[in-house]
């Protein structure tokens, strides 16, 4: 099942995605909703990000890929930052480049969308608390992270947090190929087998650290491959069973 949030008639609304077809749902996907028999066409809809978390819990240096390219050091627990519900945009939106910036990157992620309030949740019990799987790209700000040597800033800029297409239902996040195009040209290319920390450890393990509500985010981190983007950029991330996310630079 892929679940879209998306604007029709002047109204923002979630819906169901039957091929070409979006169903209009009514009520709170999270918690009780019905599907209605408004339906439109997939043409004539524009896709909005597929939630609306309160915060997005990013994960850093979780493919030895990366770390081996970022000349970091492996380390026991998983490394998170946050990033603001404010940098959130969708499907064909535009990233924006800060003028404090002189390189933005891309970094393709496989996104956790969490579905039911969670809080101390122990490895075996993760899935009942996961309502789905998109895409994400973890725009950095690189030459701000080396400066600060912290990452909140680099991170945190409107328009760096990209999410879409839709959220997908009933896959099995383990082996999904993860690839980022530039302009067509493949630039990250790895499979999420590779996670040092896999989707059942990084959900309890933050949730020990932080109550996730519905609607929140997990970014699992990204592989190899990382490189500037530009103005005029168009960027895809494609996840397996998932869809591609593309954006565009200015």
């Amino acid at each position: 099942m892929r679940i879209v949030r998306f604007e029709a008639d002047s109204k923002a609304s979630y819906g169901i995605l039957d091929g070409d077809t979006v169903r209009r749902i009514r009520g709170d996907i999270f918690s009780s909703y019905e599907v209605t028999t408004q339906r439109f066409s997939f043409e004539e809809v524009k896709l909005l990000a597929p939630c609306m978390p309160s915060k997005i819990v990013a994960v850093g240096l979780n493919y030895a890929s990366h770390i081996e390219e970022m000349a970091e050091a492996s380390r026991k627990d998983p490394v998170l930052f946050l990033k603001p519900s404010t940098a959130v945009i969708g499907p064909k939106d535009y990233i924006v480049y800060p003028e404090m910036s002189q390189r933005v990157d891309y970094e393709g992620e496989l996104a956790v969308v969490i579905g039911r309030r969670c809080k101390d949740v122990e490895e075996d019990q993760v899935y009942d608390y996961i309502f789905g799987y998109t895409c994400f790209n973890d725009v950095t700000a690189r030459d701000l992270q080396s400066i600060d040597g912290q990452w909140t800033r680099a991170k945190s800029f409107d328009t760096f947090a990209p999410i879409g297409p839709w959220i997908a239902r009933g896959i099995d996040p383990h082996y999904l190929d993860l690839e980022v195009r530039v302009n067509g040209e493949v630039k990250q290319n790895s499979n999420t087998s590779f996670l040092l920390h896999n989707v059942e450890e990084l959900v309890s393990f933050i949730s020990k650290v932080m109550t996730l509500l519905p609607g929140d985010v997990i970014a699992t981190g990204t592989p190899s491959g990382i490189s500037p983007m530009k103005p005029g950029d168009v960027v895809e991330v494609e996840i397996e069973g998932i869809g591609v996310l593309e954006n565009y630079v200015r």
